[in-house]
């Protein structure tokens, strides 16, 4: 794959820039009918898709498939937001004689695009979180352009669908520059992209290391722009006495399907485990960990993300205080899960143990009281998910518990687990760093569109502007 120039970089983003009146000016049928649109395209190329993206990827037909039906759900939801008029919200407040702070002028709230967006897509998600991918949905709903940074991962599967979607955008008459694409496998690519002064916002999902440099790259610029970045998260699993004494070889299944999902790749795989010191506990501790020594994880995405498992998994293993429960092959054709534990003393005061290890492994936490286990919980910077099994009765301390959690993470299961997000208009994928760079905002669900939406005040507005919502 020939990396993407300066100027092809350049002209990607000027003809963003020069859609970006006219597509912010659409209507609702406009916009719903591309998203529409595109998810039918990815369907009607899903036999061409798949096999690309599985030999680039390794995930496999049945999980690919699954990911392209997903895609093509949240194109579909979000075109649904757009005709409900999800992007429009809009408040007026009347005028009121006198003079100020009772006496005001007529006042009115709207939303605008703003503008073009710079997307990057993942590698572990080539349907979901690429090309077509949330993002992409989120912001064409709202009205924006969006320049696609390909992932170099699969280069391939990047470019055919990337002639699809602008088919579908040329036959619908739309601007040219509505999607744009760059690719390339160099750090220039994406750091060019986020400097051009045409780019208004930044969506990313990657490991906290690229985050950090492009986010540094968007505040640095002569005129800053938001940076939406989704970075790592090591998602804790609290499970408390009595939700493992009644149901703990059940949990522990679930659990060990959770964390070699996709081969650990998924950005809410659990990675943290925490159980007090109890026969029920650590009955469930054991049965994890034959579970995962069971387990047969396909192949990771490439040699690189493999390198950084099992340099992860060393660092932890080698850590004081740490002993290892599934100790896996280094040298195995694929990727073997690990398993190791340690005390809350030794986890707390370790930052290196609070790092996400992105792969098939998860670390035990062995606590000696409710109080210890919820100060494990606190020592976690931020997190996309925390889940809780056994907090389910109203009391003092379960009410400690959900706002220890909720003080760290953006999404709080009290059942399941956590792989697996659902795209509807309640969801919250995003938390306090490094987990997301915004917390208060999500890159999953129908909410994602407000990343892309700057709020306007117009005050005394002609009617034909109020009645359009704002929207000129």
């Amino acid at each position: 794959m020939n990396d993407s120039t300066s100027h092809d970089i350049d002209q990607a983003c000027q003809l963003a820039a020069a859609a970006a009146d006219t597509f912010a000016a659409s209507t609702a049928a406009q916009r719903a009918t591309l998203l529409r649109g595109l998810a039918t395209a990815l369907e009607g190329a899903r036999d061409t898709l798949v096999p690309l993206a599985d030999a680039e990827s390794h995930l496999g037909p049945a999980r690919l498939n699954g990911e392209l039906d997903r895609t093509c759900f949240q194109l579909r939801g979000f075109a649904d937001q757009v005709e409900a008029g999800a992007h429009q919200a809009f408040s007026e407040d009347a005028a009121v004689a006198g003079a100020p702070p009772a006496g005001r002028p007529r006042l009115a709230r709207a939303r605008v695009a703003v503008g073009p967006v710079a997307m990057f897509a993942a590698s572990n998600f080539p349907f979901a979180f690429s090309v077509l991918g949330g993002d992409t949905a989120s912001a064409l709903a709202a009205g924006c352009p969006v320049v696609i940074k390909a992932h170099p991962g699969h280069p391939q599967l990047s470019r055919a669908t990337f002639a699809l979607a602008t088919a579908m955008v040329s036959v619908l008459g739309l601007p040219e520059g509505t999607l744009q694409m760059v690719q390339g496998a160099g750090i220039d690519v994406g750091v060019a992209l986020v400097r051009h002064p045409a780019i208004e916002a930044v969506a990313f999902t990657g490991s906290v290391k690229g985050g950090v440099a492009l986010q540094r790259e968007a505040n640095a610029r002569v005129r800053p722009v938001p940076f939406y970045g989704e970075l790592g998260s090591i998602n804790p699993v609290l499970a408390l006495p009595a939700a493992l004494a009644a149901n703990g070889p059940a949990l522990a299944t679930a659990l060990a399907g959770s964390i070699t999902l996709g081969c650990g790749q998924f950005c809410t795989s659990p990675g943290l485990v925490i159980v007090q010191d109890d026969a029920a506990s650590q009955a469930f501790v054991q049965q994890l960990g034959e579970a995962l020594a069971a387990a047969r994880p396909h192949a990771m995405l490439h040699d690189g993300i493999r390198a950084n498992f099992e340099a992860g998994a060393a660092r932890v293993q080698g850590h004081e205080g740490v002993h290892t429960h599934v100790a896996g092959d280094e040298d195995a054709a694929t990727p073997q899960p690990r398993l190791f534990a340690t005390d809350a003393a030794t986890f707390i005061a370790s930052e290196t143990l609070h790092e996400e290890v992105f792969g098939p492994s998860a670390l035990v936490v062995t606590t000696n009281s409710f109080d210890e286990s919820l100060a494990v919980l606190r020592a976690v910077q931020g997190s996309l998910t925390v889940t809780l099994w056994g907090a389910d009765a109203d009391t003092p301390d379960n009410r400690r518990l959900v706002r220890a959690a909720q003080g760290i993470s953006g999404r709080v299961l009290f059942a399941g687990v956590p792989t697996g997000v659902a795209v509807t208009a309640a969801q919250q994928h995003g938390g306090p760093w490094p987990s997301s760079t915004q917390a208060f905002s999500t890159s999953v669900g129908y909410a994602a569109m407000e990343r892309f939406l700057r709020p306007v005040a117009l005050q005394d507005a002609p009617q034909w502007l109020v009645d359009a919502k704002g929207q000129a």
